[in-house]
């Protein structure tokens, strides 16, 4: 959502930051902004966008139906394939839920740059 909400150009922005990055979005990122998407407004827009964009991205299903648990659980990894990347989000409460958890955060930085935080 970060695009109409922003003025981010969100891949250029993580190609910028991330050498050959493999994008990767949880099924229940997917359904919630379809169905934000399904609203009017700005946010219906800013939805619409980004639920374009995450066709760009690898779908995974994950335990979790909620959205942001669902990053949570996809950026926690396991002991076989721990998770070693990053997540893009602007969500300050999920920003800090996976810092605490050791995940690196890519998020805005200034007008319309993306930078990586890290826990």
């Amino acid at each position: 959502m970060m695009p109409v909400e922003c003025g981010v150009r969100v891949f250029d922005e993580l190609d910028r930051l991330v050498d050959d990055p493999d994008l990767v979005t949880p099924e229940a990122v997917v359904a919630e902004l379809e169905k934000l998407a399904a609203g009017a407004g700005e946010e219906a827009t800013a939805a619409s966008v980004g639920r374009d964009l995450a066709e760009r991205c690898r779908v995974v299903a994950t335990a979790e139906e909620y959205a942001d648990d669902a990053v949570v659980e996809l950026a926690s990894g396991d002991s076989e394939a721990p998770f070693d990347g990053y997540v893009t989000t602007n969500d300050r409460p999920l920003r800090e839920r996976l810092l605490a958890r050791g995940v690196r955060v890519i998020g805005l930085r200034g007008a319309n740059t993306l930078a990586v935080t890290e826990p």
